[in-house]
Formats: structure tokens, C-alpha cells, sequence
């Protein structure tokens, strides 16, 4: 334990020089090591060079959509922070004699998940240097290779602009829990992406922290849907790198009048319903003493069904797999996230049925994160924002592209969605720069607003004769 302790405050006094450092750099200046740690990975040849990294050491997704998903988070996340304020004075608030001024936070800790070991850290770095702190990553086992090269390349560009490498590090190979528990331990912000294990260790560390909640993404198809732009979207997200995401549809809830049609339409994008005997030696594969078969996770369908032992060609020629379902908790294995090409079909007989199935679904797993609804009543995407344990509700879009913000929507690009309180975290939104930054506040006299007392509590007490 004292070496692991030894080993991480070497590491954080070394990020702390250097963090001290860029406190003092413009706007101008941190915008420049901004784009320049981005370049790492916006350069085509090395976003290819580690996407097939990425593959080759973790065994997760695949080469083509690693490379897309590290270009389109990483320039959605530049556009979030082109114009964005983060040193000196960032608001004015006139009226109440406020002055917000942008601080850092100081040494940021990054748990990676291995799903994501190349975007979930550039994510993380672009945020923390914005703000003008220094960053800790701590790479999964398998993704540590992959990280460890894409931190060279940060580090050559932040030399090339003449900032210091050490506002970028990661843990030591090999990586484990020890080590890990240290550095939360000893960082000043933490943020923590991936198994619920990890952001329970976050929270104890007695370090201030952003955890997020569980993924289990349900999607409800109402009887007013586009079938066709239905199905081809929720296909392009479930099978965007072989579902690592947590925002892949996981469920997805069919208004019965549309049922028939939305499976054929899934079929057409190359889905494969299996039958009641396929889909039981399917379960006994994904799940080996109640947990998930890792052997099984984001891995392409001839793989599952081989492992499986699914007859039919069709399984292993397959873009995912659908089974139907009709319950949801821990009886029913497949109404839980599965991080796999597989998709659980429920049949709604309306949509308020579909709403109660949805929440079924979520308080069973995945309470706080998100929804996704396909339908033209807009009203009902409201409806369920007032009513179902979500921090999003996505409408007549493909999920995974979504959630995490899109260039057509409003949500702050990110690769850890917040899922408040429903989710046991302390965010509901998309963790981006705003969580990086401390706020300190000038507060003036102003002319008093003090509340009139009487005239306040008048109504209630001729309402009720006091």
C-alpha cells in the first residue's frame, strides 16, 4: 500500500506543477493546448492507428465505428468548446452585483472504462485542460496499451505548443485496484465512467466525484412512428461498435397495432427474431452466475451464435439479434443491459401500457439514464419526460448517436451521461466543461430586495382566518 501511495503522490505532485503552471495561461493560450491535444486523435492516421489498437488489446467493437465515434466526439466536444469561457471573468450578472470568475479544480482523476479506452479519454483530457487542470487517467487492464500510446501523442503536442506533458498522465502498467483506489484517493475531482463497481469506488474515496449510473436503454415505438426510419435507426445504433455504448437500445417497446411491422422492418435491417428455444440457449450463454459472460460482450453475432449454439444460419449472419420478452427484473435476464448485439422485444398494447412496461424496465435497471420514444405526437415525449425516472428523453432518434450529444441536438457532446438521483449520482446531465470548473463569485451591494412580510403571508391568512 505505501508504494501504491508513494507511486500516485509522485504522479499528483508532478501534475500539480504543471497544472500551476497553465493556471496562469490566457483564454488564448489554453485554447491552443485545447486544439492541440485534440490534434492527437483528429489526425486520420493516428485515430486509425489506435482504433485498431483499441480492438486488438480489448477484444471489444470494431475498427470502422471506433474510428468514427473518436472523430465525432472529439469534434462534437471542440465545438462545445470553441466559444466557451473558462478563464477569468466568464458572467456578469449586473443586477445582483455578481462577477463570476472561472477557477480550476486542480488534479482531475479519470476511471476509462475498457469499452471506450481511446474516446472516453480525449473526452475526459479536452475537458479537464479547458478548464485549465491537470489530468489522471486510470485505463482499464486490457485498454492500458491503447490509452498509454494515445498520451504520447498528447504529449508530443502539447511539446510542439510548448505546454508541459505532465498535465497529462496516466497510471503506471500494470493497472490495478490498488493503485487506482489511491489515485482517487488523492486527486482533487474525480470522474468515473463505466462499471457500477467503479463509480461506487469513486463515491467513497472521500474525493468530490462524478459517477454515472447504469445504462438500459428502452426505446418505445408508438402506433404514429415511421416504422422504416424507426427501424433503421435503432439498427444503426444497436449495432454502432457492436453496442459498447451504454446509450444502445437495449429494449424496445412496440405499440401492438405497429408490432408485426416494426419486427419486419428490423428484419429488413438485418435483425434476426429468434425462436423460444434459441432464445433459452442464448440466456444459458450471456449469463454464467447471474453476471454477464464477458466472452459475449460487443462482440459480432456469428461470435454470440457460436457460442451460443444457435442453429440457424441466419443467427450468424445477422447484424443483432432480437428476442421477444413479456417481463422485466431479475427473472427476466434480458430486460437488463447487455452491452451485446442483442435486442428484447416487448409488445404494448397501447401506449400507456408501453410507459408502464418502460418503467418496469428502468426501476429493474437503468433508472435515471435515458428513453427513447419514436412517434409524430410530440406531446408524448413531455408526457414521459413528467413521468418515467429518465434524465433524457430522445425523440426520433438513433440512441447511442444521441444521448451523447449530436451535431442536430442540443445536448453537450460527453461519453458519461449523469443520471441524478434515479441513478445514484449527484448529476443528471452530460458530464462536459462545466464540471471541470470551479466558480468564485464577487458579490456587491445592490439596492435591497428585502420580501414584504405581511403582504406575503396576507392571502393565506384571510384563506385560512389567522
Amino acid at each position: 500500500m505505501s508504494d501504491s501511495r508513494e507511486l500516485v503522490r509522485n504522479l499528483v505532485a508532478r501534475a500539480r506543477s504543471a497544472q500551476e503552471c497553465v493556471s496562469q495561461y490566457s483564454q488564448q493560450q489554453i485554447d491552443e493546448v485545447v486544439t492541440a491535444s485534440a490534434w492527437a486523435l483528429m489526425n486520420p492516421v493516428n485515430n486509425e492507428r489506435l482504433a485498431r489498437l483499441a480492438v486488438e488489446e480489448t477484444g471489444l467493437g470494431n475498427v470502422d465505428d471506433k474510428i468514427i465515434k473518436n472523430h465525432r466526439k472529439t469534434l462534437g466536444l471542440l465545438r462545445d468548446l470553441r466559444d466557451a469561457k473558462t478563464v477569468g471573468v466568464i458572467r456578469e450578472l449586473e443586477d445582483l452585483g455578481i462577477t463570476e470568475i472561472a477557477r480550476p479544480v486542480g488534479v482531475v482523476g479519470v476511471i476509462v472504462p475498457s469499452t471506450n479506452p481511446i474516446a472516453t479519454p480525449m473526452n475526459n483530457i479536452l475537458n479537464a485542460l479547458k478548464c485549465r487542470n491537470a489530468i489522471i487517467l486510470s485505463p482499464s487492464p486490457k485498454g492500458q496499451p491503447s490509452c498509454a500510446r494515445l498520451l504520447e501523442l498528447v504529449h508530443a503536442e502539447l511539446t510542439r505548443v510548448g505546454a508541459p506533458v505532465d498535465l497529462v498522465q496516466q497510471l503506471p502498467a500494470p493497472v490495478n485496484k490498488e493503485l487506482s483506489q489511491e489515485m482517487l484517493r488523492q486527486v482533487d475531482l474525480v470522474v468515473a465512467t463505466g462499471s457500477q463497481n467503479n463509480v461506487r469506488s469513486a463515491y467513497t474515496s472521500g474525493t468530490p466525484a462524478y459517477g454515472v449510473g447504469a445504462g438500459n436503454v428502452t426505446v418505445i415505438v408508438d402506433e404514429t412512428a415511421s416504422v422504416g426510419d424507426a427501424a433503421q435507426k435503432i439498427a444503426a445504433s444497436k449495432t454502432f461498435d457492436n453496442a459498447t455504448s451504454c446509450s444502445s437500445e437495449n429494449s424496445l417497446v412496440v405499440v401492438d397495432s405497429v408490432y408485426d411491422a416494426m419486427l419486419s422492418a428490423l428484419e429488413e435491417q438485418g435483425g434476426d427474431l429468434l425462436m423460444s428455444s434459441e432464445k433459452a440457449s442464448l440466456q444459458a450463454a450471456m449469463w454464467q452466475e447471474n453476471r454477464l459472460n464477458l466472452q459475449l460482450i460487443a462482440k459480432p453475432c456469428r461470435r454470440i451464435a457460436e457460442l451460443a449454439d444457435l442453429p440457424r444460419p441466419e443467427s450468424r449472419q445477422a447484424a443483432f439479434l432480437m428476442v421477444e420478452e413479456t417481463e422485466a427484473g431479475p427473472q427476466a435476464p434480458f430486460s437488463g443491459e447487455k452491452m451485446a448485439l442483442v435486442l428484447s422485444v416487448y409488445r404494448a398494447r397501447d401506449f400507456q401500457h408501453a410507459k408502464q412496461i418502460s418503467r418496469e424496465i428502468l426501476n429493474f435497471q437503468g433508472a435515471g439514464h435515458s428513453l427513447g420514444l419514436h412517434s409524430r405526437l410530440d406531446q408524448r415525449a413531455v408526457e414521459l419526460g413528467h413521468e418515467l425516472p429518465v434524465s433524457r428523453v430522445i425523440v426520433n432518434q438513433a440512441h447511442c448517436f444521441a444521448t451523447g450529444g449530436s451535431f442536430d441536438n442540443g445536448l453537450p457532446f460527453s461519453l458519461s451521461m449523469g443520471c441524478g438521483t434515479w441513478g445514484g449520482n449527484v448529476t443528471d446531465e452530460n458530464v462536459h466543461y462545466k464540471h471541470f470548473m470551479n466558480i468564485t463569485r464577487v458579490a456587491r451591494t445592490i439596492t435591497p430586495r428585502e420580501l414584504d412580510a405581511e403582504a406575503y403571508f396576507l392571502e393565506y391568512r384571510q384563506k385560512f382566518g389567522l
